[in-house]
């Protein structure tokens, strides 16, 4: 995918560009293995669609410099097409944890950098640095459960919450709604900048979107203890230069403590969806 969010990307990049978003109506309790209750409401003074303007504008922006640099990876690259194809079974099942997820349109890149980063923007902008895939060695399960931590910060609408958080302190809090009315609010969301570059995510939020990323990933298919792995491959790799995917996601004990305590909530889930899939070559 976040704190796995807000960052220096690369050179060329300049600040990281993690920000995710969500729908225009505050996202419901999905029926669910895990337990991360409802959203919170706050995010509502925020209208969403103003977020994925920005954060749209802010892709292609992101995308323009990655091909003027020749690090975009073409439709051909073999890892874009395995991100994608991974990617794919994730978003199919968004729509359980936010329903205007079905009507965002969802873009996957991959970027060629050294930095250890994945990000979610708003309406389901997506992109993985080489750099992560690379440098871990990740599995497709892994992988999986990367991106599905990202896309989980969208869909639980956590930008719209930090922002509305930020912003709707003293009198803005207090007398927004009365005095200046959700466009008024509309346009603190449309204005913010690059705000939404260095949006940091509460540790609330950095649980919400490990578990919900779990679950999507056990419901698509992918191996749940992945998620364990992963974070001992990040463990291993803070030590060096790992960028700022992980100086805002630290993997410590406590993290993967809470993964492997719901990993058998969801390991029915993974055991049903891995049954019903055809036989393939083997987990890269």
């Amino acid at each position: 995918m976040c704190q796995l969010c807000n960052a220096k990307a690369a050179p060329w990049v300049g600040r990281r560009a993690f920000l995710v978003a969500a729908g225009a109506v505050v996202a419901g309790p999905a029926i669910s293995q895990v337990d991360v209750g409802e959203s919170s409401r706050l995010r509502s003074l925020v209208p969403a669609d103003e977020l994925e303007q920005a954060a749209t504008q802010q892709y292609g922006e992101l995308l323009q410099e990655a091909r003027a640099k020749r690090a975009l990876a073409p439709e051909s690259h073999p890892q874009l097409q395995r991100l994608r194809s991974i990617s794919s079974r994730l978003i199919a099942d968004a729509p359980r944890w936010n329903p205007r997820a079905r009507g965002w349109r969802w873009e996957v890149n991959l970027i060629g950098s050294d930095s250890i980063n994945a990000f979610c923007m708003p309406g389901g902008k997506i992109a993985v640095f080489t750099g992560l895939i690379d440098k871990l060695r990740l599995s497709d399960d892994e992988l999986a459960m990367v991106v599905g931590h990202e896309i989980a910060h969208a869909l639980r609408e956590h930008a719209r919450e930090r922002i509305a958080k930020s912003k709707g302190t003293g009198a803005l809090l207090s007398f927004g709604a009365q005095l200046f009315g959700l466009g008024q609010l509309g346009d603190v969301a449309a204005n913010i900048g690059t705000e939404l570059l260095t949006l940091k995510f509460s540790r609330d939020d950095e649980i919400e979107a490990d578990l919900v990323g779990l679950e999507m990933g056990a419901r698509a298919g992918f191996n749940p203890q992945a998620s364990i792995s992963l974070w001992e491959k990040m463990a291993q790799a803070s030590g060096g230069s790992g960028g700022s995917f992980l100086s805002t996601h630290p993997s410590g004990p406590d993290r993967m403590r809470r993964l492997a305590e719901n990993i058998p909530r969801v390991e029915g889930l993974y055991r049903q969806a891995a049954a019903s899939r055809p036989a393939t070559m083997g987990n890269r």
